[in-house]
């Protein structure tokens, strides 16, 4: 496998960047890392979860200082299994932990990992850059308004795959052409997007690891990750501590998130080396430091 810095498709690393509000930008030409904050009791890895605001600005500042370059914070779970919460609920936990945070990191890029146009909105009013929709604008009640809030704000936007909602999504779902359904399904949305008024230079595109994909089309997306450069849109990775690397790491791994560190930096390095633009992870510094050793090598290439 030969070194790439992160790409458009092209084979050239490309120039651009995402526009943030306040002048801040996620600048692209290298693998980046954004770094997990939940604000749930129930997200599956117990050590990301914050207990209160306080804890959460102190986690914020600690990724901050171990090179984070973006921050994703979330207050409603959407692991397989997860009924998720009301959004009036989501939006009273998340807004003011983001307005901490923000106030104590002016030029973080943050994000708000969240499905819900109402939490959407009150996040980038407390000062959330992009909004994490894993839903992929699959919940009919809200994808309207998602789009709408976003033409209107002009947040950036990480558009995910996924095969139902967290509670049913991994009841055995099922592919005819792994890839080229994503395919299909980013240029469905990706249209839907330009035509509710929404900049493509907003972009940013997730073929969903562990989001309605068994073991095995996990390891395929990450195999062939390079397939979804040709959109031109920056490519987002978040398969931090998953299940699927417990399942083959096997002993504790198997049953324990804590114990996936190896096999999330064995990904976040496959990502680095193909060139997909933003890894989204639990453990900033050891994945920062991982991202800085395949760029040293890449820089060396002949």
């Amino acid at each position: 496998m030969s070194i790439n810095l992160p790409n458009d498709g092209s084979g050239k690393t490309p120039m651009f960047g995402v526009p943030l509000f306040g002048g801040r930008k996620l600048p692209m030409g290298r693998t980046l890392v954004m770094g997990i904050l939940n604000v749930t009791n129930d997200s599956f890895y117990a050590q990301s979860r914050a207990a209160d605001e306080r804890d959460a600005v102190s986690r914020a500042l600690s990724m901050a200082r171990a090179g984070a370059d973006a921050l994703d914070i979330g207050a409603e779970s959407t692991r397989p299994g997860s009924r998720g919460i009301q959004a009036e609920t989501e939006r009273e936990v998340l807004t003011p932990v983001i307005g901490a945070i923000r106030r104590e990191l002016p030029d973080m890029p943050l994000s708000a990992d969240t499905r819900h146009a109402i939490a959407a909105s009150a996040a980038i009013e407390a000062g959330a850059d992009i909004i994490n929709d894993v839903s992929g604008l699959g919940l009919p009640d809200e994808a309207p308004a998602m789009m709408s809030l976003l033409s209107e704000t002009g947040a950036a936007y990480v558009l995910t795959h996924t095969k139902g909602t967290p509670d049913v999504m991994q009841r055995a779902p099922v592919y005819g052409d792994l890839i080229s359904e994503i395919r299909t399904f980013f240029d469905e949305k990706i249209r839907a997007l330009k035509s509710a008024g929404v900049p493509r230079e907003k972009l940013i595109i997730d073929p969903g690891i562990g989001f309605g994909k068994r073991a095995s089309d996990n390891l395929t997306l990450l195999a062939n990750v390079e397939k979804f450069f040709s959109f031109g849109l920056p490519v987002l990775v978040g398969a931090s501590r998953k299940r699927f690397i417990g399942n083959i790491a096997g002993g504790a791994a198997k049953d324990d998130p804590a114990e996936r560190l190896e096999g999330t930096l064995a990904i976040t390095s496959l990502c680095a080396v193909a060139g997909v633009n933003i890894v989204r992870v639990h453990d900033v510094s050891a994945n920062r430091r991982t991202v800085d050793m395949i760029e040293a090598i890449a820089r060396h290439r002949l």
